[in-house]
């Protein structure tokens, strides 16, 4: 094991960022020595860094112990036959196969019948090449990843509002000083606690159906919290924007200028806001008109406010509506642009925002551009060296591509990289129905996930600590990312499995790099001009700890263009977004007219209640690496439902008692927790767990017309106990 990188706190260590969430909380990792010479593990020590203040949690404190897991996977793996057993081979034979597999399958049925699945967790340089990979080295166009399941709502509401996507196009700690935040459906005392050091509690306005660790934080400290029935975020947005309209709150000059001069379209908006008087809101959505005129007049009142939504907003059938409503409201309190306040979206994956600007999503290519602009087309087809018309178009979006495999229409064969989609994917058990009737499937992980357990090649890759590269974190921020060991014997990086694969499909060698240092310098050029330009961040700026937030566009002279008023002394690009035009051509925020409407399915005498999935503290996504570290296993080892006592006591279950939970698609098994605070007609699945417990058995794939995101947030359910005694609590309930 050898550390490379800076010298901190005395010891050799090498300066990092955390492979979890998008906040990138900066570590160093230490090599800590055993009896012998040779070190035996990397230890964590949280540095000092804007975004988590010195702070990191569970899951970034044992963020190292995998490193070293038995788990590990170390050599290829290769099945015979369907229905053999995974076996160990050599690395040529691996590769040999998979070449030879997709390309017998392309000359056969189509260069769409091979399909890629990626990953917001992958470096910027291997979203890069993997979105490249697929386009010129396979010819498909079949490429989505997961992160269609996490900000893709919120990405298209900013992009219709503003011109332009970039999560928080503010640096976090503009948030210190706020006197309001709005937290709409998202939960960062439990997905990225240390965010929650730039909030002050009693500022906070929670808007949940549950009274998540985050809502309680905002009560115990005299904030407040809003408890919304599932599926009617839009609707609250809509009220509250009716009582700051019609109580006056947006009638200051200030304000009035901000629309007349900075926007278009309030008109159309302030139509739709009147309809919704604040007991009509509270009928539907279930939360007092008191209530909504106090969270809107102190929202109004502060003179720095915030209003940042997560993936409790985003993940409906009508997610950019709902994201589109509280951007409304942001935009009439003159918020987005404006210093010291702001509109943002809380992504979630370590790297959701470089995963969705460099070309691994359906109609992307490099630098936010669309795959369909011709002049994008023949600008990355010029970097690439191809014919501008040999690029595919878009492609299927993640669940109409994973719903698609094995079908006579779709694809044969399917190469995921960094996803899990057997637990992730909503409607979970026809994902691995479909992953399953795949000619031919092929992961590259670092553990046997529930996905590389269903592959015909499983190809041991590199973890975060034993690869170069770049990650962009929720700012908008480029990070650095520094190995700080070597990886076991017979691990190769993803960038080195794509580079073998592309050589044996017939690429040269130099279109697909192994190091990422050329990988990078390409990915700059590809950017340059697009909406997220990366163009002037140089490796010597980010190796200087500098802060590079993109657009960073490259001057005449070769170095960075620094934007914005008063970036600050290394700072380079643009920490803050709007501040004198949006990235429309007229240089105006647009309002969009949305109005409520009802979930793609609704609790009905059979399913009578609404389940709703997340997150909890110990775990991560599908938890394939979390549910391997002890410590936060032991803290968190079972799927639980939440459950309102008196919703408990009418299925017959009691605290402790296992519950089956059914809806429309399937059932799942569930350790009963009884919660007093939660809504009467909602129930809470975290979705991290496999097999029986898999929540995500019960969400459905109805999908939001423009971003393709899923109804992860909202099934429509019933519960009864586990032994099949539920049967009179149903009829007591009905």
């Amino acid at each position: 094991m050898t550390a490379t990188g800076t010298t901190t706190g005395g010891g050799t260590g090498t300066a990092t960022h955390c492979p979890y969430c998008a906040l990138q909380c900066a570590m160093t990792l230490t090599p800590e020595t055993g009896p012998g010479p040779t070190p035996v593990r990397l230890t964590v020590t949280p540095r000092d860094f804007p975004t988590n203040q010195g702070g990191l949690c569970q899951k970034g404190w044992t963020s190292a112990h995998l490193l070293d897991s038995p788990e590990r996977l170390t050599t290829p793996l290769v099945r015979d036959a369907k229905g053999a057993p995974l076996r160990e081979a050599g690395w040529d034979e691996a590769l040999d196969l998979v070449a030879r597999r997709f390309a017998e399958l392309r000359e056969t049925h189509g260069a769409d019948s091979v399909a890629v699945f990626g990953s917001g967790g992958l470096t910027n340089e291997k979203a890069y090449t993997l979105g490249k990979f697929a386009r010129v080295a396979l010819g498909t166009s079949q490429i989505d990843y997961n992160g269609r399941f996490c900000m893709s709502s919120a990405a298209a509401a900013g992009n219709k509002a503003f011109g332009l996507d970039r999560g928080l196009p503010f640096p976090v700690t503009d948030l210190d000083d706020s006197e309001a935040v709005v937290l709409v459906g998202a939960n960062p005392a439990e997905t990225m606690p240390p965010l929650m050091g730039h909030f002050d509690p009693a500022r906070l306005i929670v808007v949940d159906p549950r009274r998540t660790a985050t809502a309680q934080a905002a009560l115990d400290g005299g904030g407040i919290h809003l408890q919304p029935a599932p599926g009617t975020d839009l609707a609250l947005a809509l009220g509250l924007l009716h009582v700051a309209l019609v109580e006056g709150h947006l009638d200051t000059p200030r304000r009035t200028a901000y629309r007349q001069e900075r926007t278009v379209g309030w008109e159309d908006v302030r139509q739709c806001a009147a309809r919704w008087w604040p007991e009509r809101t509270e009928r539907l959505t279930g939360v007092a008109a008191a209530d909504l005129r106090r969270a809107a007049a102190a929202l109004a009142r502060a003179r720095r406010a915030h209003i940042l939504t997560g993936r409790g907003a985003e993940q409906h059938s009508k997610g950019v509506d709902t994201v589109s409503a509280w951007i409304n409201l942001a935009l009439a309190l003159g918020l987005p642009g404006t210093p010291g306040s702001g509109y943002g979206c809380l992504t979630g994956q370590g790297n959701g925002q470089g995963g969705r600007e460099h070309g691994q999503k359906a109609d992307q290519l490099p630098g936010y551009r669309h795959i369909e602009d011709p002049a994008a087309r023949e600008h990355i087809a010029r970097i690439w060296g191809v014919a501008a018309e040999s690029l595919p178009g878009a492609g299927r979006s993640a669940w109409e591509l994973l719903d698609a495999l094995g079908t006579p229409d779709g694809p044969a064969a399917l190469l995921v990289m960094g996803s899990n989609p057997a637990v992730s994917a909503p409607r979970a058990r026809r994902a691995v129905e479909r992953l399953r009737a795949l000619d031919f499937l092929v992961v590259a992980d670092f553990l046997r996930s529930e996905t590389a357990e269903l592959a015909d090649v499983v190809l041991p890759v590199t973890m975060w600590a034993e690869e170069s590269g770049t990650m962009t974190n929720l700012e908008g921020r480029v990070l650095r990312r520094r190995a700080a060991q070597s990886p076991p014997p017979g691990v190769r990086t993803d960038l080195e499995v794509l580079h073998g694969l592309a050589v044996r499909l017939g690429r040269a060698g130099h279109e697909f790099p192994a190091d990422p240092a050329p990988v990078f310098d390409e990915l700059r050029r590809a950017s340059a001009g697009g909406t997220a330009d990366y163009a002037g961040a140089a490796p010597e700026h980010l190796d200087a700890g500098e802060a590079v937030y993109w657009p960073v566009r490259e001057g005449a002279a070769g170095e960075p263009v620094r934007e914005g008023a008063d970036p600050g002394a290394g700072t380079v690009g643009t920490p803050r977004l709007f501040l004198d035009r949006f990235a429309h051509p007229d240089g105006r925020a647009r309002f969009l007219p949305v109005e409520h409407r009802d979930a793609a399915e609704l609790p009905d005498a059979e399913h009578p209640l609404y389940a709703t999935t997340g997150r909890q503290l110990q775990h991560y996504q599908s938890g394939a690496q979390t549910r391997r570290v002890p410590e936060l296993l032991a803290a968190a080892p079972e799927p639980y439902v939440e459950v309102h006592p008196d919703t408990a006591r009418r299925a017959g279950l009691a605290d402790g008692d296992t519950a089956r939970i059914v809806s429309r698609r399937g059932a799942v098994l569930a350790r009963t927790r009884c919660v007093p605070s939660l809504r009467t007609d909602t129930v809470f699945l975290p979705f991290h767990f496999p097999g029986d417990g898999a929540a995500n058995a019960l969400t459905n794939p109805a999908l939001d017309p423009v971003s393709r995101m899923p109804e992860f947030k909202l099934s429509a359910v019933r519960l009864e106990r586990a032994d099949g005694g539920g049967a009179a609590g149903r009829r007591e309930a009905a």
